[in-house]
């Protein structure tokens, strides 16, 4: 598979985190726990317990969690896990997220490609193995269409990503290099202004002006088009095929030697969850986000959730290939030593489920373990 041509986007990110990713002395203090309404999303009644008690599950209340949003909020997941419980946290971070699963807070984890990569590495290839796919795309490039008329025009502006060293942040030093344009990563100063900004306060100083545009995940690029934006590029034309993965499903290696059969019931709860979710996009999207507003306390209104939840794939395939890439440019900006990423995923489990129900195998692009 050729390699994405403007691909700095996700891998990248994981380096600027790395001091963040020690592991934890104790296992409490990690996430928030799921609010759970109904039984159904915690276990399948009557069921046959597995190996373990509980698994516990940790991801993002996200539009780009979807698979673990929905296959929770349905018991899509509890369905294929019998009597053994499920037991869900909600993160707003990745390292916070790897430390929990470094730290036995949870078992299985819905997490981006730049802290797997990066929590893999700062654990020398010890703490994790990605084990299947769940989202891909859904980050875009919006702009104030009064002061941005074209990609060019970007030069002098200030534009805001995430986090320093997050993914769409790495993503955004890429495209920027790629120009020809100078900016050091750091201070975010130079031929554009990359300004870090919380996407929960985002819109608001987009809308106040402050902002000329963003680099972000959905649903806060559709936030910003709601207050007048204009998108201006979706990074997934940037990829092969259009596809470059955001969201992927990680183990701890503890867990998935000790309990082979949790993880596998999993992996079949979040294929059929997928299977789902591309089979019914209506009902899953609101779906998800009852379960986001669950979650938040507050829905996500039509002209956000619309458009935000068409440009995001539910795939998976966690399409190895682009997190080799993102990891290759994470090293290109600096913010990240050479990983060896060899023995990153583990995709045996999800393959015989995928045979099992008729579907191609996915790749390990060469990054699977023994």
């Amino acid at each position: 598979m050729r390699a994405p041509r403007t691909t700095l986007r996700r891998g990248l990110a994981a380096a600027v985190a790395l001091p963040l990713l020690a592991v934890a002395a104790t296992a409490c203090g990690y996430g928030s726990e799921a609010k759970d309404d109904d039984a159904k999303s915690n276990v399948s009644a009557g069921g046959k317990k597995l190996s373990a008690d509980t698994v516990k599950i940790g991801y993002f209340p996200n539009l780009t969690h979807a698979t673990a949003l929905v296959g929770i909020q349905e018991g899509l997941i509890a369905k294929e896990l019998g009597g053994t419980t499920v037991k869900p946290s909600t993160f707003n971070a990745g390292p916070s997220e790897i430390e929990a699963l470094n730290a036995g807070s949870i078992d299985i984890g819905f997490i981006g490609p730049s802290p797997s990569i990066n929590g893999y590495a700062k654990s020398k290839g010890q703490s994790l193995r990605i084990i299947g796919g769940s989202a891909s795309g859904g980050v875009k490039l919006v702009v104030d269409p009064k002061k941005i008329k074209t990609l060019d025009d970007l030069k002098g502006k200030k534009i805001a990503t995430p986090q320093l060293g997050n993914t769409q942040d790495v993503a955004f030093l890429n495209w920027i290099s790629e120009k020809g344009w100078k900016v050091d990563a750091q201070s975010g100063k130079g031929d554009v202004s990359v300004v870090r900004s919380d996407n929960k306060v985002t819109p608001d100083a987009f809308k106040s002006g402050s902002l000329d545009g963003a680099w972000v995940p959905e649903p806060t690029a559709s936030k910003l088009v709601a207050e007048g934006g204009k998108v201006l590029l979706d990074e997934s034309t940037l990829w092969p095929d259009d596809k470059f993965v955001i969201t992927n499903i990680i183990v701890s290696q503890k867990f998935l030697s000790e309990h082979p059969d949790v993880v596998d019931a999993v992996l079949r709860g979040t294929v059929n969850t997928n299977k789902w979710i591309n089979a019914n996009p209506d009902e899953a999207k609101a779906s998800a986000n009852s379960a986001l507003e669950k979650l938040s306390g507050k829905a996500l209104p039509a002209d956000v959730l619309d458009p935000a939840w068409k440009s995001i794939r539910i795939t998976d395939d966690p399409l190895a290939a682009t997190l080799q890439a993102q990891a290759d440019h994470a090293v290109k900006a600096g913010l990240l030593e050479k990983p060896d990423l060899e023995g990153i995923y583990d995709l045996k489990p999800l393959n015989k489920i995928l045979e099992a129900e008729g579907q191609p195998a996915v790749a390990d692009a060469g990054l699977g373990a023994e």
